[in-house]
């Protein structure tokens, strides 16, 4: 199997130096070029014709927001972002990924070695799940088509408690943050409450509700220990921790763990998804969405197993075909839908009781 090629965009000759050598150390990756900014990457594109970028957020004369349009238009490549830990970088990553961008990874903190090692092993696994597993989907991909997302209905004859519903579980990896988005927007305002796992690092997930919350009809936050799940809104685990759903009374409320990883991860998928089986039972639907990996295929096998109902993204609309594959793999998908069909799924299930057009086994 050839090697997949990588060309490394950062300003920092460090940096470049650092993710050459993180990458080059795996079997099945190459880095065959490297650029110190955005006025350079067209011609290295021209020149190395690499499979798949990684690029930097912010540099000083041609930063990745500008450059990565041109990139999705003209290229249709991949692209990661490389992102610095900050407030800012976090605002403008997202905005990478409304631009085209498929993930992204944080750059290492200065001095961490444990964190560079970490860094690099997750950004080789991003490149090989996305160039192996999606690289075909990018071969015509370009630059998004920003259209205004049309609202479905409101849930006019949807009573409160008398649903069927209590509540919505969602996890998602590589991928994710857009595929969510696209989730939630449609969504109308009488929605059961909605608990989500995205895998993401720490002090990025607030400003992923953020962006969330200034799209959506629906009330879209970071979640805090002791939120209460409510309807119309959807809570955010935090990246660093765990969250769990759990029950006083009639009340169903989060707490936050900070647990070890389970899958690799925290938060897990899995952690959420065991939680909602044991605690919310059949009352309750589970959606796994695109990602590398495997964490909530069992999670989402336990959530069926109560009679819920289930649904895995379909290949198609998957920009990592891993989690849900494993999901439909492992029994736990009752229906395989794309993207697309996936939010009025949610309101038909909601109003009409769950209405069940096929049954996998």
């Amino acid at each position: 199997m050839d090697k997949i090629k990588v060309l490394v965009v950062d300003d920092s000759a460090l940096a470049r130096r650092m993710l050459s050598d993180m990458l080059n150390e795996h079997p099945e990756i190459e880095v065959v070029g490297t650029a110190q900014d955005g006025a350079f990457v067209i011609n290295k594109i021209k020149m190395l014709k690499p499979d798949i970028i990684t690029l930097d957020v912010e540099m000083r004369t041609k930063g990745g927001l500008e450059v990565l349009p041109e990139i999705m238009q003209n290229y249709g490549l991949p692209v990661i972002m490389v992102s610095a830990h900050t407030e800012r970088g976090a605002h403008a990553t997202f905005k990478a990924l409304e631009l085209g961008a498929i993930d992204f990874v944080t750059k290492p903190q200065a001095g961490d070695m444990r964190s560079l090692a970490e860094i690099g092993d997750i950004l080789a696994q991003k490149i090989i799940a996305v160039t192996r597993y999606g690289g075909k989907r990018f071969a015509q991909r370009r630059a998004p088509v920003m259209q205004p997302v049309k609202p479905i209905a409101p849930l006019s004859r949807m009573i409160g408690a008398s649903s069927h519903v209590d509540l919505i579980a969602i996890g998602a990896s590589t991928g994710g943050t857009e595929a969510i988005k696209d989730v939630l927007v449609p969504l109308p305002p009488q929605i059961p409450g909605i608990v989500i796992v995205q895998h993401m690092p720490a002090g990025f997930t607030k400003a992923f509700s953020q962006r969330l919350n200034s799209l959506c009809q629906i009330e879209v936050k970071e979640a805090e220990d002791g939120d209460e799940v409510l309807q119309g809104r959807a809570l955010i685990s935090p990246g660093s921790h765990h969250m769990e759903v759990v029950k006083y009374g009639s009340k169903m409320k989060v707490r936050l763990l900070e647990t070890p990883p389970v899958n690799r991860h925290r938060p897990s998928v899995d952690v959420l998804f065991f939680s909602v089986a044991e605690k919310i039972g059949r009352r309750m639907i589970g959606v796994l969405l695109t990602g590398m990996g495997a964490d909530g295929a069992d999670g989402l096998r336990m959530i069926r197993d109560t009679g819920a109902v289930t649904v895995a993204q379909d290949e198609e609309s998957c920009v990592v075909f891993g989690m849900p594959k494993e999901g439909i793999k492992r029994g736990g998908a009752s229906h395989i839908l794309s993207l697309h069909a996936i939010p009025e799924f949610l309101v038909n299930s909601v109003q009409h009781m769950v209405r069940q057009p096929r049954t996998l086994t």
